[in-house]
């Protein structure tokens, strides 16, 4: 029985811990006495109760994020009723500001804030001498702050990824922690200047990831191509590497691609590559209100480079709610960032993150957040709760139909030539009015909504929607033809369009599957979407930094 256990509840089962990883990577002695115990949210909490109590540990220290401090404090509350003597140690972004404030702290006997992979140890040390010593409390005090570790003295955690998270799950990696920026909404705002992994150590690690047959690897680095050096020698590892089939995630500065780093960006295979770039607003106020700096024309000029003479699957991020910022200016930001055409377009709502300096707004813009996680937006100034619930629908409707893959052709006939904001609101408003849900509509009802939509409130010619449908459906590798299509496609039409099995993510083999073709040469093709679920609520952070994101 393991007298140290690691443990959080995950978003999904995809998504391994990364910070606990981290954690147990750094016990030293201790490492033969601590144990990963993994949950997710979808679990009841006594029964993760009961999994972690069966196992008699002296210690259970919890990575608490903003999607599982629910959960997480139910489970803390009957272990404490139980089994009080347990010591109970807390971390994550999410217990490490305005602790004082919090229900689940008062159930811990200690919260580590900051970086904790040395810190950890130290006090589980202490407290397990205390404890065979018979000595009492006291040792340490409840709040606990870790210092900045050096990188040079850390241990890299990738051998505690196992088989099976090498097979089914996503495997984290970071070349850097830290960010130089200073955007308000996000807690990296708060980290002090970047931090580089040491590169001869990360490149054996990813090296034996690769023998051990890793596919898909997923950076959580804030701003991956900042020091150009770096970014450069890992991006030419892979390439010297890649075998088809693997696929590779970056977080970039939107605005910051040289020339040297370009060049190697053109000989990665399509669909190889995904660049995250954080965009959030257009509006040059709204971003000097909020910190962030950034160079649209060089950041256009980018994206005209990537998806013109490149395969890079590109995902970018707006937000909405901004103090200063307009539904008319987010929605002529949307209009410019299609016109850009990355292949999604993550809309976020603006979210309270606990320690950020987002809140020096809230008298001056009014506004006003949900105080349970994930802490969106309610109303503001600008934008008024009703007009805010709208614009929530907006982005749930966007995910399922514009970032799907499943609509790649379908999805510009809803604005036409068109505002694509105001054509998407339109669709938005009208699939509420007729399902009353955002969520659960299966994907054959959202075509036949789709397909009404088109041809009766937008009058456009029914064969040419239900061609735009059909071939969308057969690009998810689907052959049976929806009936309410089959009186507007030619008799004869033999369902032709077909994809072979794709190795790369789905969502991102579909976007592929519709690009020039000079992008789309020796396409390989999947298995699982690379889930962003869980990665739109929280930043890379303190203690058991498990990667969760706020829209940066």
């Amino acid at each position: 029985m393991p007298d140290i256990i690691l443990t959080t509840l995950n978003a999904k089962y995809i998504h391994a811990a990364f910070g606990l990883r981290y954690l147990l990577a750094n016990l030293g002695t201790l490492r033969p006495r601590a144990a990963l115990a993994e949950f997710d949210i979808n679990q009841r909490p006594l029964d993760i109760v009961e999994a972690l109590l069966a196992r008699n540990p002296k210690i259970i220290g919890f990575g608490v994020y903003i999607w599982n401090v629910g959960p997480t404090t139910e489970v803390l509350a009957a272990i404490r009723r139980l089994r009080p003597e347990i010591k109970i140690i807390l971390g994550g972004p999410e217990v490490s500001y305005e602790t004082e404030s919090q229900a689940i702290i008062a159930l811990a006997d200690h919260v580590i804030t900051g970086e904790a992979d040395l810190k950890f140890a130290e006090v589980c040390r202490g407290l397990l001498d205390a404890g065979q010593a018979g000595a009492g409390d006291g040792l340490f005090p409840r709040i606990i702050h870790a210092g900045v570790p050096d990188m040079n003295g850390i241990v890299l955690p990738y051998d505690l990824y196992n088989d099976d998270d090498i097979a089914h799950r996503i495997v984290y990696v970071e070349a850097s922690r830290g960010c130089p920026f200073t955007c308000e909404f996000c807690l990296s705002s708060l980290d002090i200047p970047v931090r580089q992994i040491p590169l001869p150590a990360l490149l054996e690690h990813l090296q034996v990831l690769l023998a051990r047959g890793l596919k898909q690897f997923k950076f959580v680095d804030r701003t991956f191509n900042l020091n150009g050096n770096v970014s450069r020698t890992i991006l030419e590892f892979f390439l010297e590497r890649y075998q088809p089939g693997h696929f590779y995630h970056f977080e970039m500065v939107p605005d910051r691609l040289p020339e040297a780093l370009r060049e190697v960006i053109l000989k990665f295979p399509p669909g190889s590559l995904q660049f995250e770039v954080g965009i959030q607003t257009f509006n040059e106020q709204v971003g000097s209100l909020i910190s962030r700096r950034q160079n649209h024309e060089k950041m256009a000029d980018n994206f005209r480079f990537l998806r013109g003479s490149t395969g890079v699957h590109l995902h970018a991020d707006l937000i909405i709610g901004l103090p200063g910022e307009t539904q008319a200016g987010f929605g002529a930001g949307f209009d410019r960032l299609v016109g850009l055409d990355p292949q999604e377009i993550q809309v976020g709502i603006l979210k309270h993150l606990r320690g950020t300096p987002i809140v020096r707004h809230d008298t001056e813009w009014q506004m006003i957040y949900n105080p349970h996680p994930p802490y969106e937006i309610l109303q503001n100034k600008l934008i008024d709760f009703s007009a805010m619930q709208r614009l929530r629908r907006f982005t749930r409707y966007w995910d399922m139909i514009g970032n799907s893959g499943n609509f790649v052709e379908t999805r510009p006939l809803v604005w036409g030539a068109g505002s694509p904001f105001a054509g998407f609101l339109r669709l938005s408003d009208w699939l509420h009015a007729r399902t009353g849900r955002t969520d659960s509509i299966a994907l054959v009802r959202l075509m036949g909504l789709l397909f009404d939509f088109l041809k009766d409130e937008l009058s456009l010619d029914p064969r040419l929607a239900a061609g735009a449908l059909w071939r969308d459906y057969q690009r998810g590798g689907r052959h049976d033809k929806p009936s309410f299509l089959k009186d507007f496609l030619p008799a004869d039409d033999p369902g032709g369009l077909r994809n072979g099995k794709s190795s790369l993510p789905k969502r991102q083999a579909r976007h592929l599957a519709t690009a020039p073709p000079a992008q789309t040469k020796s396409l390989p093709q999947n298995s699982a979407d690379l889930d962003h679920s869980a990665l739109a609520d929280g930043k890379t952070c303190a203690l058991m930094p498990q990667p969760d994101r706020v829209m940066e």
